[in-house]
């Protein structure tokens, strides 16, 4: 299949809880197994960010992503993507925060018309896998095509090429 594909990623580096403590993340692990995805694809990478930044502290961090769930907040996004219609098919990768997807993910899939195209969820995680995000992606996108999603164990992303390449597999792109 030669579709169009589009890796949009929402990742945060820097003070995260990884294994059971708190490590200092140079990437973020959502973004490393974004990357992997878009070597193997070929598709296009995006990093989903917000003009507010995340605290830079952890614990801090989940409480603001407590209380964005809570009000269900559409954070303000620094950038978008200039012709979302040439896509078909559109990863969606996320850290699993409170058993979902960050809000800066649903401002991203809100923003746009998603009628029609392919959605396909992979998250990073501490031992909630893919938790309720992929219900809660199609509730934003119910005119969407919602695929099996990939869940990666945030301590092992940069040994999960093997994970993630069959499950490309598995979803025969």
């Amino acid at each position: 299949m030669n579709k169009k594909i589009l890796v949009a990623y929402f990742s945060r580096k820097g003070n995260n809880y990884v294994g059971g403590t708190i490590v200092d993340l140079p990437v973020g692990n959502t973004e490393v197994v974004a990357k992997m995805i878009q070597e193997m694809t070929g598709g296009e990478l995006f990093r989903i960010d917000t003009i507010i930044p995340y605290p830079a502290d952890y614990t801090e961090t989940t409480e603001v992503a407590q209380k964005e769930l809570r009000e269900n907040a559409r954070p303000t996004l620094s950038s978008h993507v200039e012709n979302m219609d040439m896509y078909e098919v559109i990863y969606i990768g996320y850290p699993n925060w409170w058993g979902t997807i960050p809000m800066p993910v649903a401002t991203f899939l809100s923003e746009y018309d998603l009628s029609g195209k392919t959605i396909v969820p992979f998250c990073t995680h501490e031992g909630s896998r893919l938790g309720r995000s992929v219900t809660d992606i199609a509730k934003i996108c119910p005119q969407s095509t919602i695929l099996e999603g990939l869940a990666v164990r945030g301590g092992v992303v940069n040994n999960a090429q093997n994970e993630v390449s069959k499950w490309l597999r598995e979803l025969e792109f």
